[in-house]
């Protein structure tokens, strides 16, 4: 670990709150459809909406949202009143305007690190509302690149890794999400520090070998410096 120069950091739910907004989102648009199904019902169909947008839409507000609108659509066979869809796109509109809440120790640690390590923001969804949200944070000034992934996959990794012009060995990616931040850079040989946030899109479940001795266990951020060399 001691050749470790560059620390990569997943944003949503790992710097700041996000899934939270996403779980009270769906149960207010749940309660939008329950006059036609269940709840659970509805979430499951919003699911499968999200699931079968994602090569089209990608991740983010705005693609929650146009699957908000198209559940709609066939839950109601198309018969919905117009006022169900102002009102889902109003719920969109109100996650784009939540105030951007760090968690505990975050800007200790990058302040910590900032001055030894090479720092960088890798996080994917909608560019526009992650740059808001950066912004909002604070965050901005300490980190040397910025990277928004239309997804995160070993792929995406091998081309931010080769743009940062450092070895999968100096790479050591921070997240909450083992699907996203973890696994696809174990892959490539890199290290990974798994932080978990109290609620995960289901997405992004995975199970993973945690006797990888290149993965490590945070129960917090600040964690890391008992982790590092």
């Amino acid at each position: 670990m001691d050749q470790i120069c560059t620390i990569a950091f997943d944003a949503d739910d790992t710097l700041w709150v996000n899934e939270s907004f996403f779980r009270e989102a769906e149960e207010t648009f749940c309660g939008l459809l329950e006059d036609y199904l269940p709840h659970h019902t509805v979430h499951r169909e919003l699911f499968a909406t999200e699931i079968g947008n994602l090569p089209l839409y990608g991740y983010g507000i705005k693609a929650f949202t146009l699957s908000m609108v198209e559940t709609i659509l066939n839950v109601t066979e198309g018969k919905a009143p117009a006022v169900l869809i102002e009102r889902a796109l109003a719920i969109g509109k109100d996650m784009l305007q939540k105030p951007v809440e760090l968690l505990d120790g975050v800007e200790e640690t990058l302040t910590r690190l900032s001055p030894n390590y090479r720092l960088v923001l890798a996080t994917k969804g909608d560019l526009l509302d992650q740059e808001r949200k950066l912004a909002k944070s604070g965050l901005e000034k300490h980190f040397h690149h910025i990277e928004v992934m239309s997804d995160k996959k070993r792929g995406n990794y091998e081309r931010l890794i080769a743009h940062l012009d450092c070895r999968p060995e100096e790479f050591m990616m921070v997240g909450n999400s083992v699907k996203s931040d973890i696994l696809p850079v174990l892959e490539l040989g890199g290290y990974a520090v798994h932080v978990p946030f109290h609620t995960t899109w289901a997405h992004e479940e995975a199970t993973y070998d945690d006797a990888n001795p290149r993965l490590l266990e945070a129960g917090a951020i600040t964690d890391i410096f008992k982790l590092l060399p």
